[in-house]
């Protein structure tokens, strides 16, 4: 496992260096009069849940400045479609498989619909992804951002560096140079656009299981690698949480692996069907995780989502909905979480329904 990482971690270095002056030919546009932009591609050639999660508030940018416009979706492995359920504007999901070479005439298939396929406007939804410059450059289309790391765009907002904002304030700062009216409205949060049934769905599953009246907080102990925390780490916050919130119901939601950190010691729900998931959460007051594709399910389910980072940078990748927000663990300790959640609870809060 250490080889294949060392490995992959050697590939992207190299595909970088080789794409990073990709579109920078493409960087300077002219304003243009009667400017239409209908049919749209974003790019984002991922899998992993938490990067497509990410992709939301980008998505729904698009469609608040183009309402009128149909979107394609450039990514890969199939959990996509289930993502967007709910999004109008999506047209087509160009899937390209996981692993390319046991797939390779469907890979081959989906580079050649964005060739062939006539797009207004395609767009790469992260600037450090080497497929996702290579695919914006192969797209058929006459507007292309490529989304460089722009500085002078970094400088006017602190949060820039997050992974689901800067592309949102790079798309705007490129539309302005084609003469459209700078959007300054605040950046949108995750969104799964969870429906009414779902909502209701998970209210009742989360009833089902706490068979209570009292609001629940949820955990999830799971992450990959060193992201990780162990199960004594884990049953040492429970523990503290359990005596500081003693009004509250303790939850954990399982991964798909049904595992547990906390040994199934306490009330759990299991499923491997996000949109399912999603509704569950909706139900919990407070979500409680490791940084990973779950904490960002969270997030865009609408529930207040406290992010526990200890390797990963917290600035590219904590919940940031209402009421959401991030904690070090290398330099908070369970007592410091424990306020900070104390703190997080006396907000005003509406239940999802």
């Amino acid at each position: 496992m250490k080889i294949h990482k060392s490995i992959n971690s050697v590939r992207r270095s190299i595909m970088r260096n080789l794409t990073k002056n990709i579109g920078k030919s493409d960087a300077e546009v002219n304003r243009q009069k009667d400017l239409v932009i209908k049919k749209i591609l974003i790019s984002r050639p991922n899998h992993r849940l938490g990067n497509l999660l990410l992709l939301t508030p980008l998505v729904q940018e698009v469609i608040a400045t183009f309402p009128d416009s149909k979107i394609d979706l450039f990514v890969k492995g199939g959990i996509t479609p289930t993502i967007f359920k709910n999004y109008t504007n999506i047209d087509r999901t160009i899937q390209l498989p996981k692993k390319p070479f046991k797939n390779l005439f469907k890979y081959i298939q989906g580079w050649g619909i964005i060739k062939t396929k006539k797009y207004d406007l395609v767009i790469n939804a992260s600037y450090g992804s080497s497929s996702g410059r290579l695919s914006t450059l192969f797209a058929n289309s006459k507007y292309k951002m490529f989304g460089d790391f722009d500085e002078n765009t970094a400088s006017k907002h602190t949060d820039y560096q997050h992974n689901a904002k800067n592309s949102i304030y790079n798309l705007r700062e490129y539309l302005t140079k084609l003469g459209i009216s700078e959007n300054t409205a605040k950046v949108p949060s995750l969104d799964l656009k969870l429906d009414k049934a779902e909502l209701e769905d998970g209210k009742k599953k989360l009833a089902d299981l706490v068979k209570n009246d009292k609001e629940t907080i949820c955990l999830y102990t799971n992450a990959t690698g060193d992201k990780c925390y162990s199960e004594e780490w884990w049953m040492e916050f429970y523990k503290k949480l359990e005596q500081t919130f003693p009004d509250y119901n303790i939850i954990e939601l399982l991964p798909v692996e049904n595992i547990s950190k906390l040994n199934f010691t306490i009330p759990s729900f299991y499923s491997t069907d996000i949109r399912e998931m999603g509704g569950f959460i909706a139900g919990s007051v407070l979500f409680i995780s490791a940084d990973n594709g779950v904490m960002h399910l969270a997030s865009a389910s609408g529930t207040p989502t406290i992010g526990l980072f200890s390797v990963t940078n917290e600035n590219e990748y904590r919940p940031y909905n209402n009421r959401s927000f991030s904690v070090n663990t290398q330099k908070v300790d369970n007592e410091g979480i424990m306020s900070l959640i104390r703190e997080n609870l006396k907000q005003p809060y509406i239940l999802n329904n």
